[in-house]
């Protein structure tokens, strides 16, 4: 008699990271439908900084755009967090608890932030500015996190990336990111000269400090 051993078959692993992929890509083409023009010169903002003279208005932040884009910024850079952490052996690629783990921490993280900036802002008297730099910032980190939506996909999907690339990819996020600030700067200039003081109290207190904090912590849990 023939005896039937029966194994268990792991199917949909991926189909989280399918479903998330495919979302962010169903918000990319509702936003270009929906706003065309502002999504054309959103496309350029790489190269061009037309879009944030057009949309520099502080109500821009809560607008559905912005905020889809955001969605889309978040789940691009938790993908990543979960790659390099996968990468070098401290967590699993395709767990969708990790996923979520790292997207709250991540959004709680910078709703934080914001909320603190608000304080601070309010109590320094410098809320424009504090406003149009969020503003700034925002629509350059979710340019980059539009920029990452197809390198996490290839990274998802590909189980045995090159070191090199990796590397690449962690050192162009980062340059990206001075770059984005050293434009903010830029663009006002004359504000932060104005208010000077307060400016360096901001950067040291919201820009710099919340990241060695984190730095420090996660070099001494190990």
């Amino acid at each position: 008699m023939m005896d039937l051993i029966f194994n268990e078959r792991a199917t949909g692993g991926n189909d989280w990271a399918t479903i998330l992929f495919v979302l962010c890509l169903a918000l990319i083409a509702i936003n270009k439908t929906v706003s065309g023009n502002r999504f054309t010169e959103f496309i350029r903002l790489g190269y061009s900084d037309k879009y944030m003279k057009i949309y520099k208005d502080s109500s821009n932040m809560l607008s559905g755009f912005t905020i889809s884009f955001f969605t889309i910024q978040l789940i691009s850079f938790t993908f990543l967090v979960q790659f390099l952490l996968s990468y070098y052996g401290l967590a699993e690629k395709t767990s969708w608890i990790t996923f979520v783990q790292i997207l709250t921490f991540i959004a709680v993280f910078i709703l934080s932030k914001y909320l603190i900036e608000k304080i601070i802002a309010t109590s320094f008297n410098i809320e424009e500015f504090s406003e149009t730099f969020n503003l700034h910032k925002v629509s350059y980190r979710t340019y980059i996190g539009l920029i990452l939506l197809p390198v996490n996909i290839i990274l998802f999907y590909n189980n045995d990336p090159q070191p090199f690339v990796v590397y690449i990819i962690v050192a162009l996020i980062f340059i990206t990111n001075i770059i984005s600030y050293f434009v903010s700067l830029r663009l006002h200039q004359s504000l932060i000269l104005s208010k000077l003081f307060y400016f360096i109290l901001y950067l040291c207190t919201l820009e710099i400090a919340p990241y060695y904090f984190m730095y420090y912590w996660f070099t001494n849990s190990k």
